[in-house]
């Protein structure tokens, strides 16, 4: 009888540590694909950035400062390696945009610009879906990270190997462009 017992204890014992792995592995996962839609809206705004370039440049050619910046820092937020550096990359280059967009109100010929609306258009339904997916990829995070850190699943997630996701802070504050 207490073999018995000890047979159901273990049962349960190694059940509980099954569950609590797979619930890891899961929360581990929703931060995957969370990062993931981030990654899309990155790319599609990386993607829009040397048409809007080229869209400025022929109406403001005397602001090629501003338009080198906007290409060097897409290299650089593309490039990087850390989430904290493509973070701040990609910060900057919200900021570099923001001023881009804001050059319609010097350039009237460019305001008028179908091309030029149309990606301003473009990036601001992208700015808004990079936000919401920021907020899902740090709601993701949090759930992951307090897994990891509450007890009981603490004990599976040391002996895992389980680590702690990083936050996406870019532009903590920052609007949308308008």
């Amino acid at each position: 009888m207490a073999l018995w017992w000890l047979g159901a204890i273990a049962f349960v014992a190694v059940a509980a540590i099954v569950v609590v792995f797979n619930d890891l592995v899961a929360a581990r996962n929703q931060v995957r694909a969370a990062w993931s839609d981030i990654d899309v809206q990155l790319t599609r705004r990386h993607d829009l950035v040397p048409q809007l370039v080229a869209a400025v440049q022929s109406y403001a050619s005397y602001e090629r400062a501003t338009l080198t910046t906007v290409t060097e820092l897409r290299s650089r937020a593309i490039a990087a390696a850390s989430l904290a550096d493509k973070a701040q990359a990609e910060g900057e280059l919200a900021e570099q945009i923001d001023r881009i967009l804001a050059l319609q109100e010097r350039y009237p010929d460019l305001k008028a610009s179908g091309n030029f609306l149309q990606l301003q258009h473009d990036l601001v339904g992208i700015e808004d879906h990079l936000q919401y997916a920021r907020r899902f990829y740090n709601g993701a995070v949090r759930d992951l990270n307090n897994r990891i850190e509450t007890f009981p699943s603490v004990i599976v997630a040391r002996l895992a190997n389980f680590k702690p996701a990083e936050f996406f802070r870019q532009g903590d504050g920052q609007e949308a462009p308008k």
